[in-house]
């Protein structure tokens, strides 16, 4: 199926690695032409590298968890050209009790995986409005439905960007532009391989162990019953960034592997 989406510029967010990656990969793999976006300089343009054989790709280091960085994404992007697709991914998670998480914790936590998305939105949305076409992404996850209680930083944030996708999608009435959010299964990530390479010896397991076991508890409700990866969730994303998916307007669209228990 032709997407549609070739020529496109699409700004992706924490792209360097995992889901961002993947999904700037899937994009590059349609036409469009993408922005890869990371705090490290020398990664992001070892991304560009690796991806510029797909097509258009441009890269803009920049820590998203500031103002000032989100800025300078922002001014980048405006020197490529107009944005037609935003991906707002970058976050980051953590697993700590409750009582453990500070005032701090919490800050950082909504800085990065809520103030990016809407810093980013408010610079790029008004363009897409005027052109009469865009898309805007905020990749959430199944913690938005379903709170981890030991994870309430991180699954406040992703309900957040739920209803900032839903908040902002009445704006786009009668337009060429879509607003969604994503509740993401839980993903077989770098991320995820080095924090169960941490844990895993305080609990006797190997990564490989941490991996599997995971089903048996928090994720005993998969339907899947195995964690997805990146590729799988791009998919589902690159078909909301295109006119195909005219029709998916202010939805939370949910790749979760059934792993919530929910008819809606």
């Amino acid at each position: 199926m032709d997407l549609q989406i070739k020529g496109k510029l699409a700004l992706v967010t924490g792209s360097t690695q995992g889901i961002g990656r993947a999904i700037a990969a899937a994009l590059l793999d349609e036409g469009a032409r993408v922005i890869i976006n990371g705090r490290d300089a020398a990664r992001v343009a070892q991304t560009v590298r690796a991806l510029s054989a797909k097509g258009d790709v441009q890269g803009v280091a920049a820590d998203l968890a500031t103002a000032a960085g989100a800025q300078q994404l922002i001014d980048a992007a405006a020197g490529i050209g107009a944005v037609d697709i935003l991906v707002n991914n970058v976050g980051y998670f953590e697993v700590k009790p409750f009582a453990a998480i500070t005032d701090s914790d919490w800050t950082d936590m909504f800085e990065l995986n809520v103030m990016s998305g809407v810093r980013l939105t408010r610079a790029l949305f008004d363009g897409m409005l005027t052109r009469n076409w865009g898309r805007v992404v905020f990749i959430a996850s199944e913690q938005s439905v379903k709170p981890n209680a030991d994870m309430l930083h991180y699954a406040m944030t992703k309900t957040a960007q739920v209803s900032l996708a839903r908040g902002l999608a009445e704006s786009t009435r009668g337009t060429g532009v879509t607003v969604n959010s994503v509740l993401v299964a839980p993903t077989w990530s770098e991320g995820v391989e080095t924090f169960l390479g941490k844990i895993g010896p305080e609990q006797g397991k190997s990564v490989a162990e941490m991996r599997t076991a995971y089903f048996d508890g928090p994720g005993r409700s998969s339907l899947l019953q195995r964690w997805t990866t990146p590729e799988e969730i791009a998919a589902q994303v690159v078909f909301l960034c295109s006119p195909r998916a005219a029709a998916v307007n202010g939805a939370a669209q949910r790749v979760d592997g059934g792993i919530v228990r929910s008819l809606f």
